[in-house]
C-alpha cells in the first residue's frame, strides 16, 4: 500500500454542515479534504478577511485529525470564462440572478482572493474551471473556423492571465480539471491550452481519468504525457455502457439514468484502469494527494464513499525500490 493522502472532494457534500463533513469524513477513512468554496464549504470573501474563520476551519479539520491539501473553486472558475447564462444563476450570489457582467466580475475578483485564502490555510493547490466561450462550438456546425477557435483561447489566456499572476504572487498552483465544457476537454484540447499558458508555471491540471474514459482517451497515458503539468489527482471512475440505442453524448437524459450512454461510477465500478495510474503516478513521482470525487447517481453515497477510501489505500501501492533480479546479481 501506498503512502500517499487520500481526501475527499466535498463539492457532492456541501449540503453538510463543515464540522458534521469533517466528522464522517474521518469515519468513512478519509486522511483529509479538498475542500470546495461553495455550499457549506470555504466561504472565500469570509475567510479573505477574517482569520478567526481561517483558524475555525483549521482547527475543525484538525479535531477530527484531517488535512486540507487542496481547496476547490470550480464553480466560481467556470463563470470567468463562460459566456453567462441562466444557467449560472446557481453558481453565483443570489443577487447577480441574471447580470452576465456582475457575475464574471464577481468570479473574477473571487478567484483572484483565492489564493491568498489558500496560504493561509496552507494550501497550495486550487481545483476548478476555466469555463469556456467555445463550448457551443463543439460539435463544428455550422461552420466553425479554426479564427474562432483560436480567439477563444486568447479570451481565456486574457481573463485568466491576471487572475495567475495572483497565484503567482502567493506561490500556488492552479490545477484545471480538464472536462467537457472547460476550454480545455481531452487530450489536444489541453495541449493547446498548455502551450497557451507556457509562460504561466502556475497553471497545470487536475487529473481526472472518469471525464477521460468516456471519451476515448487512455487516462494513463493522459497522465504520462501531462506529467510535469499535473498538480493534483481526483481518484473518479465511471463506465461506458453503450447498447445499440444510447450515445456518448448523453441524449439530453440527466446523470444515473441507465438509458445513457455511460455515467460516473464508485471507484473499482466502472472502466478505469486504475493500477496503470497508480503506476504512471509513481514512475513521474507523484506525491500530492489522490482525492476522491465521489459521484454514483446508482449507490448510497456514505457507503459507496467508504469503500472508495478503502479501494484507494488497496490500490496505491509504493513503487519498488530495487531491480528484482538485484537479489541474484553476482
Amino acid at each position: 500500500m501506498g503512502n500517499r493522502t487520500v481526501t475527499l472532494m466535498t463539492a457532492q457534500w456541501s449540503d453538510l454542515p463543515f464540522g458534521e463533513l469533517c466528522e464522517l469524513a474521518a469515519r468513512m477513512g478519509y486522511d483529509g479534504l479538498e475542500i470546495a468554496c461553495w455550499g457549506n464549504g470555504i466561504d472565500i470573501d469570509k475567510a479573505y478577511e477574517d482569520d478567526a474563520y481561517v483558524a475555525y476551519i483549521k482547527e475543525t479539520l484538525a479535531k477530527n485529525n484531517l488535512v486540507c491539501r487542496a481547496i476547490a473553486t470550480h464553480i466560481i472558475g467556470q463563470c470567468v470564462g463562460d459566456e453567462i447564462d441562466p444557467r449560472h444563476n446557481n453558481f453565483a450570489p443570489a443577487e447577480l440572478a441574471d447580470k452576465p457582467l456582475k457575475i464574471r466580475e464577481w468570479a473574477v475578483r473571487t478567484m483572484k482572493k483565492a489564493p491568498a485564502v489558500a496560504r493561509k490555510l496552507g494550501v497550495d493547490v486550487i481545483t476548478s474551471f476555466t469555463g469556456s466561450p467555445i463550448w457551443k462550438y463543439i460539435y463544428s456546425f455550422p461552420q466553425t473556423t479554426q479564427k474562432m477557435i483560436e480567439d477563444g483561447f486568447d479570451e481565456i489566456v486574457k481573463l485568466w492571465s491576471p487572475i495567475l499572476d495572483e497565484f503567482r504572487k502567493y506561490g500556488v498552483r492552479y490545477a484545471l480539471e480538464v472536462h467537457p465544457g472547460e476550454i480545455a476537454f481531452d487530450y489536444y484540447s489541453t495541449r493547446k491550452l498548455l502551450e497557451k499558458f507556457a509562460d504561466y508555471p502556475e497553471f497545470g491540471v487536475n487529473f481526472d481519468p472518469s471525464h477521460l474514459i468516456w471519451q476515448g482517451i487512455k487516462p494513463h497515458l493522459f497522465l504520462a504525457d501531462f506529467a510535469q503539468r499535473v498538480y493534483h489527482v481526483h481518484m473518479k471512475d465511471a463506465a461506458v455502457t453503450l447498447d445499440g440505442r444510447s450515445g456518448l453524448l448523453g441524449s439530453h437524459i440527466d446523470f444515473g439514468d441507465l438509458r445513457r450512454g455511460w455515467n460516473f461510477r464508485s471507484l473499482g465500478h466502472g472502466d478505469v484502469n486504475f493500477e496503470e495510474i497508480i503506476r504512471v503516478l509513481n514512475a513521474i513521482g507523484y506525491d500530492g494527494p489522490l482525492s476522491v470525487e465521489w459521484e454514483d447517481s446508482g449507490m448510497d453515497r456514505i457507503d459507496g464513499a467508504t469503500e472508495a477510501a478503502a479501494f484507494v489505500r488497496k490500490i496505491d501501492f509504493k513503487p519498488s525500490t530495487f531491480k528484482f533480479d538485484d537479489a541474484i546479481a553476482n
